[in-house]
């Protein structure tokens, strides 16, 4: 079986899932207005101008959420996962999207591996009826949150993940794809014959380009509007070498 990993956040969808999760609970006044405009914000805003790490945005988001989905049921976050995903789940990269489309008609076995809280990849898998999906799990004790996390968004976690869908599906990874855009995707990346950086975060692309085996079999893929263009290291490499 050939199997198509799908990161999410940056890959399939433009922006981050939990962001919009952020949104929506600053709007319902579950997060302070005040904890995302002085803990959040000031580190979105400097990765937003590249000169701060998407990891260190990530896991303030991730800290903030845990600690403060202790008082809410699970089911109000089903809600608003669903909400979210209704609202905004069109927002998608146009490649992506085709890629999904491409590997369902090939009989590929498409499959969600993200970061993001695993009710809202339960709902995005979904919408684009994806194959099966692993998300951070965020433990509860039926009532509410406990504060306690199962990762889904670091490359270890990513790593477990894939070999519990190689034995489950009996996944061949040297034909099969995987599709990412930050180091936490790397271990995904790597494991498989067809990987795609997709609009990668510099963090990535300083990974793979010292990985002389990702090096020669990674593609690149950068959106920018309606545009999509197809790279090798080399080429991206050369691009940099140019600026400097």
């Amino acid at each position: 079986m050939i199997a198509a990993f799908f990161d999410i956040d940056g890959t399939i969808y433009r922006e981050s899932l939990i962001k919009e999760v952020f949104k929506k609970m600053v709007k319902y006044e579950i997060i302070t207005e005040e904890t995302w405009q002085h803990e959040v914000r000031p580190l979105y805003l400097k990765w937003d101008a590249r000169q701060g790490d998407y990891d260190t945005y990530l896991l303030k988001m991730v800290e903030v959420y845990t600690e403060t989905v202790k008082s809410i049921s699970p089911t109000h976050i089903k809600y608003i996962a669903k909400k979210i995903i209704e609202q905004r789940g069109d927002r998608v990269y146009t490649f992506s999207r085709d890629r999904i489309s491409w590997h369902k008609k090939q009989g590929h076995k498409v499959i969600a591996i993200s970061g993001s809280p695993i009710e809202l990849v339960k709902e995005m898998s979904d919408k684009y009826e994806m194959d099966d999906y692993k998300g951070a799990v965020y433990l509860s004790n039926g009532n509410t949150y406990t504060g306690e996390v199962i990762p889904m968004w670091d490359s270890k976690s990513k790593s477990k993940a894939i070999a519990e869908m190689v034995d489950k599906y009996d996944i061949n990874l040297s034909n099969s794809y995987a599709y990412g855009d930050t180091t936490g995707d790397f271990s995904m990346l790597q494991q498989v014959g067809n990987p795609y950086a997709v609009n990668p975060t510099r963090e990535l692309l300083n990974k793979v380009t010292m990985d002389d085996e990702m090096r020669n079999k990674i593609t690149v893929i950068i959106q920018r509007k309606d545009v999509i263009y197809k790279l090798s290291t080399d080429e991206l490499h050369y691009t940099e070498n140019s600026q400097n």
